[in-house]
This record gives structure tokens, C-alpha cells and sequence, in this order.
């Protein structure tokens, strides 16, 4: 174990606290530091340290594979041991904690297992394979939490960890990713009411870490998981933390503050862990969360991806896609780019504002509907609603409707976009369905009315393995990315850190050249249309093994070329 400099770590500390408390700086810094010295003994570096073209994560829930008599958890290590293997390096767990709703988001008690799940010993056995992200649901817990229990029952040890406006709190500009009243009601226990903030609804009620409190016990749950051998942490609904009145009580100052802070504390603590920040907003908000590149998230989920790359399956065209990956460069040597296509939610909308039109929005909301799927809205500040989420199950949403071979399509356009996923600058993220090859599971969605219940279907383990053997979607999706991983660890102009240079060949075409005029440069090109595509590009193909002089893709076909390499 490294002791870290206390007397540096204040340092850096103060003027972090000084922004967010100038009234009780002394007495903030002082809680930090005890916390940052009782959790010291059981930190240090973490050995996985920065990613590189080898990283690739997995996004899973808990039990997304049960067997009867089996803690979820330990079913799920097994799954990953004979089915998915090394495709991945680390394992994104969802909420594991105790939970009253959505689908684990509504967090009872932060500090515990979801005993339905198992336990933590069964988190290290996951460990021993993988490295592991945690979920930190840090703006929001459950109305059945002990903290808000305690607060609504004047606990004067919870004073203050929610936030209830008075009618001076004005909230006129508030963005909502909801169309759920902003505030509701909840009893006390002498009869009197309480008008709670609950950003998310009814069971997920905003903590307020303007009460130092607050601060002291969130920081407390994110050096417990790091504890855990959490080696990234995401910070899930995060630029939601921070209320002011007559504000949009998004992306706060304060907010970023409480971001840094935490970097400071597990640079120092625990280097090499990462904190990964979920906000999924516009993209020029999305990426305020680097800070300056050193001093706030390690990575940032790329938001504005999933829906770009689906309108370019949709229209063919991978215009709008290559103007704003175009736009696209590293961060900083310590920050980069967190890249998926499909997660447990739907398929944000909002972070197409300026990067497609309302024509070319609405194209997405009937594919999703023409596929059997939902769409999920949010109220704007002046009262009007908006597409907030398409609720689908990616691979579908990528097949047009009428496909004679649906099942057959979804593996041949999802590779491809795929492809593009693990070639653009960053790091992938695959969900649990989408490397398995599931459809949407409408029936689950219809039986809960909740429209993200199509993509979080729980799968039998030992249907699953019997699935893997007969269907050519699960083993074509599942054998398919697994050989992508594999070419993709081997290529180190994949680094999520090396530059990249989208070029403008071809509408029906993505390309994207990585790491150009080193030895380790890569040209990733990939058709999004059902036709053929010929690119003037030469060298070694490492997915075909072939020498190319004039690239020919047929339809949805994809390269990896090394333009270097000749025969």
C-alpha cells in the first residue's frame, strides 16, 4: 500500500470544498481527510491502470442469467467463463444494491448487496476474471431508504439530505428528463406532509449535497466500492446533483466540483481507477464533464453515438454520423471516450440536438414503432414534451420492417455497427443482449408497462446455452464480436487514447482512420447501406486476412485495413 501525502491531498482538497461549503471549509476539509485516512489502509493503486486497445467492457445487470438454485451473481460469473470468455476485460455491473423500482436504479441501501443477487464475496468471484465497474446511484435513493425514512421522520442525523423548494425556490427552468411532477408528496410520520424533489419519480428521491452531510456520506459509499475492487465507478444521473433556484439544476458548478473532488480523492487513494459520468444530454454538455481533460471524469459516455449510428442504418447514409465523428479527438492522456450502442435504456434522443433534424428524428420514432417498440418522452421547461428515449432492443431497430430474414439481418447490420463501435476513438461498451444476439422482449414490456423492460430481458443459463448451439442470431452476434475483440487487442492504433481522422468518401460509408502516419495506423470502413460500396483504399485487411488494392464492400460489409502492410 502507497500512503498518499495527506497534507497535498488537503491541499487540493480546499478549494474544491471552498466552493461548495464557504461557510464550514474547515470543518469539511477535516471530515474528507478522516474519511480519506479510515479508507486509506484498504486502497491503492489498482493494477489495471489506463485502458488501452485490450479494454473492452460489458454491460450487465446482476441476474441478467438466473438457474434455479444459484445466486444470480454466481450464475452470471459462470455464463461469463464458458460464453463470453476474454471478449471482454471488465464487467459493468448495474445496480447490484437493494432496490424498490426501476429495475434497481430505486437504491435502498447503497452499501449492501441485493441479497436476491447474492453477496460480496460472489463480486470477487467475478473479480477473478474480470476487471469490475460498480453503478453509483449517487443523485437519488429510494423512498424506502433508511436516509430518507430517517429524514422524513425529523432524524436530525438526515437533516437536511433532501430537498424540499418552498415556494421562494424557483423552479421555472428546470430541464426534466420526466414528465412526473417534479416534487411529491410523502407523509410523515405525525400525520404532516412533505413535498419532496424527485427528479426520476415517485420511489427515487433527490438526496441534496449542499448539506455537507450529504457529501461526507456519498463520498463514504464510492471509496466503499472502490474498496470492493471497483476499479470504474460510474457516476449514474450525475449532472441532476446539484439544485439552485432559478437554475436548470442541471450540470451545476457544484456538480462538476463534487466530480472533482472525487477524482482527487481515488487519484490519490486508489490511482488508476476511473470514474465514468453518465449524462445523457446534448453533446456539447455531455463533454463539459472532462473538465480540462485531467481534473474530472476518466471517461464519458458518448451519448450522441447509438442514435447517429442507427439513422445511418435507417437512411443508408452515414452523413450525419461522419460530421460529427469528424468532430472527434482525443481528450487528454488520461481522459477518452466511453462508446456504446445499446445499454439498458432506451436510445437517447436529446444528444441529436444539432447533430440531426426534426425529419431525420422522426425517421428513428417510426422505425422504433414500425419494430414494436415505445417511445419515451420528457417535459421542457416552458411545459411542451419532447422524444426523450427510444425503448427498443438495438439489433431490431437496425432492420427495416418486412425484412424476409429479420434474425439473419440483425447479425449482418449489427457486426457492422458494431464495427464502427469498436473502431472509433475511445472505449466499447457491449451490452449483455447485443452480444448474445436477443431480440426485444416486448412481452416483458407489455406484462410491466415499462417500456425499457424490452431491452432487459432476464435469460435462462441454461436455455441460453442450448440457444448458442441452435440459433445462428445468438452464436452469430456472440462469435462474431468475440472475433472482433480478439483482432482488436492485437492492433494498437485502436488505443482509446490515439488520434483519429474521419474521412468523407463515400455517403453510404463510415471511415475512419486511426492513428495515421505511425507503423500502428488502422483504417476502419464500414458500409451502412444495402449496396455495394467501392473506396479507394489499399493494404491488408486483418478481419479477412486479405490484401486489398481498391476496397469493394458489399452491403453492410466492414475492413480493418493496415494501409502500411503489403504482401
Amino acid at each position: 500500500m502507497t500512503v498518499p501525502d495527506f497534507a497535498v491531498l488537503r491541499d487540493r482538497l480546499e478549494p474544491l470544498v471552498r466552493e461548495l461549503y464557504p461557510g464550514a471549509v474547515d470543518e469539511v476539509l477535516d471530515a474528507l481527510l478522516r474519511l480519506a485516512q479510515r479508507w486509506a489502509p484498504q486502497l491503492g493503486p489498482v493494477g489495471k491502470g489506463r485502458p488501452d486497445e485490450a479494454t473492452a467492457y460489458l454491460i450487465t445487470y446482476g441476474d441478467a442469467f438466473r438457474r434455479e438454485g444459484e445466486a444470480p451473481l454466481h450464475t452470471l460469473a459462470e455464463v461469463l467463463r464458458t460464453h463470453v470468455r476474454d471478449a471482454v476485460t471488465d464487467v459493468h455491473l448495474l445496480p447490484i444494491y437493494p432496490w424498490t423500482s426501476d429495475d434497481g436504479f430505486g437504491v435502498v441501501d447503497h452499501r449492501e448487496v441485493n441479497p436476491e443477487l447474492g453477496t460480496w464475496g460472489d463480486i470477487a468471484d467475478l473479480r477473478a476474471d474480470h476487471a469490475l465497474a460498480l453503478d453509483f446511484v449517487a443523485n437519488h435513493l429510494s423512498s424506502a431508504s433508511p436516509w430518507f425514512v430517517h429524514w422524513l421522520a425529523g432524524d436530525p442525523r438526515y437533516a437536511g439530505y433532501f430537498l424540499e423548494p418552498g415556494p421562494e425556490f424557483d423552479t421555472s427552468h428546470v430541464v426534466r428528463p420526466r414528465t412526473t411532477p417534479l416534487t411529491h408528496e410523502y407523509v410523515r410520520p405525525d400525520g404532516t406532509v412533505a413535498h419532496a424533489w424527485t427528479t426520476f419519480g415517485p420511489d427515487q428521491v433527490d438526496v441534496d449535497p449542499s448539506t455537507p452531510a450529504v457529501l461526507l456520506d456519498l463520498t463514504d459509499v464510492l471509496l466503499g466500492y472502490v474498496a470492493h475492487g471497483a476499479t470504474t465507478v460510474r457516476l449514474d444521473a450525475i449532472g441532476f446533483l446539484w439544485k439552485q433556484s432559478g437554475t436548470t439544476c442541471i450540470h451545476l458548478p457544484q456538480t462538476h466540483a463534487i466530480i472533482r473532488l472525487w477524482r482527487v480523492l481515488v487519484d490519490a487513494l486508489a490511482p488508476g481507477t476511473l470514474l465514468l459520468t453518465e449524462t445523457n444530454v446534448p453533446h456539447a454538455d455531455n463533454i463539459t464533464y472532462f473538465g480540462d481533460g485531467s481534473d474530472e471524469a476518466h471517461m464519458v459516455y458518448q451519448f450522441a453515438l447509438p442514435p447517429l449510428v442507427l439513422h445511418a442504418f435507417v437512411t443508408g447514409r452515414a452523413t450525419a454520423l461522419t460530421e460529427w465523428a469528424s468532430r472527434i479527438g482525443p481528450v487528454s492522456d488520461t481522459a477518452t471516450w466511453f462508446n456504446f450502442l445499446a445499454s439498458h435504456d432506451g436510445i437517447g434522443i436529446r444528444p441529436t440536438q444539432g447533430l440531426l433534424g426534426d425529419d431525420d428524428r422522426k425517421l428513428l420514432v417510426e422505425r422504433t414503432l414500425a419494430r414494436g417498440g415505445r417511445v419515451s418522452m420528457a417535459r421542457h421547461p416552458d411545459g411542451s414534451e419532447g422524444v426523450y428515449e427510444l425503448n427498443t432492443n438495438f439489433l431490431d431497430a437496425l432492420v427495416a420492417p418486412g425484412d424476409p430474414d429479420p434474425d439473419a439481418s440483425a447479425v449482418v447490420r449489427g457486426l457492422a455497427a458494431h464495427a464502427i463501435l469498436l473502431s472509433l476513438i475511445g472505449v466499447p461498451a457491449v451490452y449483455y443482449h447485443s452480444l448474445l444476439g436477443s431480440g426485444q422482449d416486448r412481452a416483458g414490456m407489455e406484462e410491466s408497462d415499462i417500456a425499457r423492460r424490452i431491452n432487459r430481458e432476464v435469460l435462462d443459463a441454461d436455455r441460453l446455452a442450448a440457444e448458442l448451439e441452435s440459433s445462428p442470431r445468438r452464436s452469430g452476434m456472440l462469435e462474431g464480436l468475440r472475433r472482433l475483440f480478439e483482432l482488436r487487442r492485437t492492433l494498437p492504433g485502436f488505443s482509446p487514447f490515439a488520434d483519429q481522422a474521419v474521412e468523407h468518401l463515400d455517403a453510404r460509408a463510415f471511415v475512419v482512420r486511426r492513428a495515421a502516419g505511425t507503423p500502428d495506423e488502422i483504417v476502419a470502413a464500414v458500409n451502412v447501406s444495402a449496396e455495394t460500396v467501392q473506396l479507394p483504399l489499399a493494404g491488408a485487411d486483418v478481419i479477412s486476412g486479405r490484401q486489398v488494392e481498391r476496397l469493394e464492400l458489399e452491403p453492410f460489409g466492414f475492413a480493418w485495413l493496415r494501409p502500411s502492410a503489403r504482401p
